[in-house]
């Protein structure tokens, strides 16, 4: 786990406890590696419920609710899927926030839609998710480990806004 990962988990992990709020994974491609770097912090048992790794469309499907219907039309790599997975683990784990990625790693996978290095990436809560889209294709190690790295920066933006605007809501 490169040393980027460690830091940033340490951040989250610091406005997560301050706030007593919980947090929870839901990973395809990234197959758990989100919530590696998550518990590298000492307390993170605390905050962190659990990840599902959803890598296949039936246990999108099964264990977080995302729509059959969605996946077909879309495929599993895209935007609404990605939302959908952070509502299923928020909904499945117990939690105020979840982490989700769903993509093709590679080196094989992609289509002319949707090429090798495509990776969806959401977080949030129930009601408020932000998502972000990767299309690079560095080799599967490197689009595995920047999208871990990504969807981590993602949740720290999310949460540093988030709290920047609850603090001027209360000024």
């Amino acid at each position: 786990m490169d040393f980027e990962n460690k830091i940033l988990s340490k951040e989250i992990s610091q406005f997560i406890w301050e706030k007593g709020k919980t947090l929870g994974t839901a990973e395809s491609c990234t197959g758990g590696r989100i919530a590696e770097a998550i518990i590298l912090m000492p307390g993170a048992s605390n905050y962190f419920k659990g990840g599902i790794v959803s890598y296949t469309n039936e246990i999108k499907e099964k264990i977080l609710g995302v729509s059959h219907d969605v996946i077909e039309e879309k495929t599993a790599v895209c935007e609404e899927v990605a939302i959908e997975m952070v509502k299923g683990a928020i909904k499945a784990l117990g939690v105020d926030y979840a982490i989700s990625a769903t993509g093709i790693a590679g080196p094989a996978g992609g289509t002319h839609d949707i090429p090798v290095g495509t990776i969806w990436l959401a977080c949030g809560t129930e009601d408020d998710i932000v998502t972000m889209k990767l299309e690079e294709d560095k080799g599967r190690d490197l689009n595995l480990a920047n999208a871990t790295t990504q969807a981590l920066q993602l949740f720290l933006s999310y949460l540093t806004e988030r709290l920047k605007s609850e603090e001027e809501l209360q000024d």
